[in-house]
C-alpha cells in the first residue's frame, strides 16, 4: 500500500459539506499543519463557505474535481449512503486513499468489491467508526477482560433518544435504511467489540408510524454465554438531551455506565468509579490518529474493513429477523 511520508502533510478533501464534515473539521483542526483540509460540494458556494469557515486549503465545485485533484491524497466520503460505494470506487481508481462515513455501504457484500478495488489500487479504505475508539468502550474492554465481575451474564445498552431528521435520512433511497442502519450501527459496533464474540442476533420492532423504521430492540447472543440487548430509538424523549444508563451484569458483580461515556461504576471484587475522559468522549481523535498512522506506516488500522463488514452484516441479520 502506498504511504504518505512522515514529513509531508496529509491532504484530505471532504466530499459533502454537511454535519459530519462539520464535526470532522473541528477534530482535524487539532492536528495542526500535519493535516490540510479541502472541501468539495455540488454547490461551489457551500464548498467555499466551508473552506473559509474551517480555514481550509481550497475548495472544489464537484466531487469529481476533488477526486481528480493532484493536491489531494485522501478523500473523506460524507455524502448520503447511497453514493458511498460509487464515490469510493472512483476515488480508488484515481489513486486516492478513502475514509468512508458510517453507514459505509448499502450491503455487506459491497465490502468485497471495495476490498478488491483497494488492493488493485494500492490504496487504503477506512470506515469512520468512531465508537470503536471511544475511551469508554476501550475501558469497558479492559474491565471485562480483567474478570472483576466474573462470568458475564447480561449486557443491556440503552441508546434511546429523540432525534428529528427532516433531511435525506427520511428518504429510503438516499439513506439506505432507517434509524438502526443510519445511527444504530454505531451501537451495534459497540456491542460487537466489548471483547465478546457475537454468535447470533435478532431484531424486534415496535409498531411503526412511518415508512422509516425509528425504533428497535436488538438481542445478541455471545459465544462466551452472555446475552445482550440494545434499545435504539429516534422517538423516545430523554433527560438532558441524551443522558442514558446502561448495565453489564456478571456472576460476581456489575458495571453501570453512562451510555455516551461520561462515567463507569464497577461493583464487583472491587468497587471503582471511573471517568474515561471527556476530551475525546466520542473517539474521533483516536480514530483519526489510528488512520493517519496507518497511512504513514502502511500498518493495518485497529478498525479494519472486516470489522466494519461485520457491523453491516449484523444490521442485515437484525432486520431480516423481523
Amino acid at each position: 500500500m502506498k504511504t504518505i511520508e512522515p514529513n509531508q502533510p496529509i491532504r484530505i478533501a471532504f466530499l459533502g459539506c454537511g454535519f459530519a464534515t462539520h464535526l470532522h473539521s473541528k477534530t482535524l483542526s487539532g492536528f495542526g499543519n500535519s493535516v490540510q483540509r479541502y472541501y468539495a460540494s455540488r454547490s461551489a458556494e457551500k464548498a467555499r463557505n466551508y473552506n473559509q469557515k474551517y480555514k481550509g486549503k481550497g475548495f472544489f465545485d464537484s466531487y469529481e474535481a476533488a477526486i481528480n485533484s493532484a493536491d489531494v491524497d485522501v478523500v473523506l466520503v460524507a455524502t448520503p449512503p447511497v453514493s458511498h460505494l460509487d464515490l469510493t470506487l472512483k476515488a480508488l481508481q484515481r489513486g486516492k486513499h478513502v475514509i468512508v462515513e458510517k453507514p459505509p455501504f448499502l450491503k455487506s457484500s459491497d465490502f468485497d468489491t471495495v476490498q478488491a478495488a483497494s488492493e488493485k489500487a494500492g490504496r487504503r479504505v477506512f470506515i469512520a467508526e468512531n465508537y470503536f475508539y471511544k475511551p469508554s468502550l476501550i475501558k469497558l474492554r479492559e474491565i471485562l477482560k480483567s474478570g472483576v465481575i466474573g462470568d458475564i451474564l447480561f449486557v443491556h445498552l440503552n441508546a434511546l433518544k429523540l432525534q428529528k431528521t427532516g433531511n435525506w435520512r427520511d428518504d429510503l433511497e438516499l439513506s439506505g435504511g432507517g434509524a438502526l442502519f443510519e445511527g444504530g450501527i454505531h451501537w451495534v459496533n459497540f456491542l460487537a467489540n466489548l471483547g465478546l464474540t457475537v454468535k447470533s442476533v435478532a431484531g424486534f420492532h415496535p409498531k411503526a408510524k412511518s415508512a422509516i423504521e425509528k425504533s428497535v430492540l436488538a438481542a445478541f447472543q455471545y459465544r462466551e454465554g452472555a446475552v445482550g440487548t440494545l434499545l435504539y430509538s429516534w422517538e423516545v424523549p430523554t433527560v438532558f438531551k441524551g443522558l442514558r444508563i446502561s448495565r453489564i451484569f456478571g456472576r460476581e458483580g456489575s458495571i453501570t455506565f453512562e451510555s455516551n461515556g461520561i462515567f463507569i461504576f464497577v461493583r464487583g471484587k472491587k468497587k471503582k468509579l471511573i471517568f474515561p475522559g471527556l476530551s475525546d468522549i466520542a473517539g474521533y481523535k483516536g480514530m483519526f490518529r489510528d488512520f493517519f498512522n496507518a497511512l504513514r506506516t502502511g500498518q493495518e488500522p485497529q478498525f479494519t474493513l472486516q470489522l466494519a463488514k461485520q457491523d453491516l452484516k449484523l444490521i442485515e441479520e437484525i432486520n431480516t429477523s423481523k
